[in-house]
């Protein structure tokens, strides 16, 4: 398997276990947290209830959208300036 390959495997791993990892927690926030959380707004357009599953998508929605913005920018940067084989 070439490295390449091996390290997108890695840093996609990481960002699905980093993603349920984040529900996970919003998983025992609605359910063991304080009785007195308010809603949750989802980027400004959903309002989520304080329950397990309301908290598990607000996190995983919230931790998956910034981690994938920046991954995404990694890529892109890395794919147009590679100093393996530099021009000229």
């Amino acid at each position: 398997m070439p490295s390449r390959l091996a390290g997108r495997i890695l840093v996609v791993g990481l960002y699905v276990f980093l993603v349920a990892f984040a529900g996970f927690i919003g998983v025992l926030l609605g359910a063991f947290g304080p009785d007195d959380l308010r809603p949750v707004e989802l980027l400004g357009l959903v309002e989520l209830q304080p329950t397990p599953v309301g908290l598990a998508i607000f996190g995983m929605v919230t931790i998956g959208l910034f981690l994938g913005i920046l991954l995404f920018l990694v890529v892109f940067v890395a794919d147009r300036y590679d100093d393996a084989h530099p021009k000229g």
